[in-house]
């Protein structure tokens, strides 16, 4: 059931499914249930950011190889709160892009990408499967992709009942490395004859070009936060300004 939409256009949480006070984020908004003024309307984005970018300074762990850690509040421990105020950076972001479909691949994706889907209107989320199961029947829509972090491929899978040419999809994951998950994801929505209308990254490594060659595309590509460069020796992150 949705609530009424607030001044930035999103939908209020009913009464009956709002957080508690402990829930809130770090910064003390509810972003989802606050009425805003125009000033915090202009600087939602550079708010959230700004949160995010410390959280990874603060909790983040930098290890060989180009790994950054955020299992601590992004994708194995999850800050919901968080992920609400990304969805509403998101969707202030995607505001004129006719959003209907939200496609992510499992998992970290998942828990983001549901949050962020009640800024845009509760619409439904897909997300690929990694592997064949019991559950997946009937025609596919099939991608090979490239994992950094597991170093190895994998397919990507989605039911051919969920994403269709009438489909205006918004695809968001957690991380952008070099890209080659999210152009699986591409790839499904051109077989399926879908529109991406826009992209959705927490945490891009700029250093690795994955985001620059998305761009360079044409693709509307929104990252909150852009790792330009970081350190294993001293632990140290700096952010594209």
């Amino acid at each position: 059931m949705r609530g009424k939409r607030n001044e930035l256009g999103l939908y209020d949480i009913p009464s009956s499914l709002k957080r508690s006070a402990q829930s809130e984020s770090k910064l003390g908004v509810s972003y989802t249930n606050t009425r805003y003024t125009r000033k915090t309307r202009r600087n939602l984005k550079g708010i959230i950011v700004q949160e995010l970018e410390e959280r990874i300074q603060k909790e983040g762990i930098v290890k060989p190889g180009n790994v950054l850690k955020v299992d601590a509040f992004l994708n194995h421990q999850c800050d919901c709160a968080l992920f609400d105020a990304m969805g509403a950076a998101w969707a202030q972001h995607f505001k004129n892009t006719q959003i209907n479909k939200i496609l992510t691949i499992e998992s970290s994706g998942i828990g983001i990408a549901c949050v962020a889907a009640r800024h845009f209107g509760n619409v439904p989320v897909v997300f690929a499967k990694k592997a064949q199961s019991i559950n997946l029947d009937g025609d596919q829509y099939v991608s090979t992709v490239f994992s950094f972090t597991k170093q190895r491929e994998f397919p990507v899978i989605v039911s051919r009942k969920y994403l269709s040419a009438d489909d205006r999809v918004l695809i968001l994951d957690d991380f952008l490395a070099n890209g080659k998950a999210l152009q699986g994801l591409i790839d499904i929505c051109d077989h399926a004859g879908a529109t991406v209308a826009g992209i959705g990254i927490a945490i891009e490594k700029g250093f690795q070009g994955g985001g620059d060659a998305l761009r360079e595309a044409g693709y509307d590509l929104d990252s909150l936060a852009i790792v330009e460069s970081m350190d294993p020796n001293d632990g140290s992150i700096t952010f594209r300004q």
